[in-house]
């Protein structure tokens, strides 16, 4: 069974940082394109960063360049979010994706599997 579990969501302030891990079990994911997404209340779920099989290559959502950083494990299957300068217009459940193989990161549609998700909190 594949499964995509997140951690490291939390409560933080505006301006700290937190980082999210994603572990991939159940399947190999050393050939996959992993992603991160969020959705905030009453809004659609948004591309957040995507990195591809190999971690050669990333890609960020507008809203978050600059500041997160997506990586992925020597195992390559752990991908983590480090979010820097975190804004309460962060704040939303962010939830790990991955597919086989990608030929736009951007659309949820790209992806195969999803995790539970996890909340980010920002205060102001």
């Amino acid at each position: 069974q594949v499964q995509l579990v997140e951690s490291g969501g939390g409560l933080v302030q505006a301006g700290d940082s937190l980082r999210l891990s994603c572990a991939a079990s159940g399947r190999t994911f050393r050939s996959y394109d992993m992603g991160w997404f969020r959705q905030a209340p009453g809004k659609e779920r948004e591309f957040v960063a995507a990195i591809d099989w190999s971690g050669g290559r990333t890609y960020y959502g507008d809203s978050v360049k600059g500041r997160f950083t997506i990586s992925r494990g020597s195992a390559k299957n752990t991908v983590t979010l480090q979010m820097n300068s975190l804004k309460p217009e962060d704040t939303a459940v962010y939830y790990c994706a991955a597919a086989g193989s990608i030929a736009n990161y951007y659309p949820r549609y790209a992806y195969d599997y999803w995790g539970q998700g996890t909340q980010v909190t920002v205060s102001s």
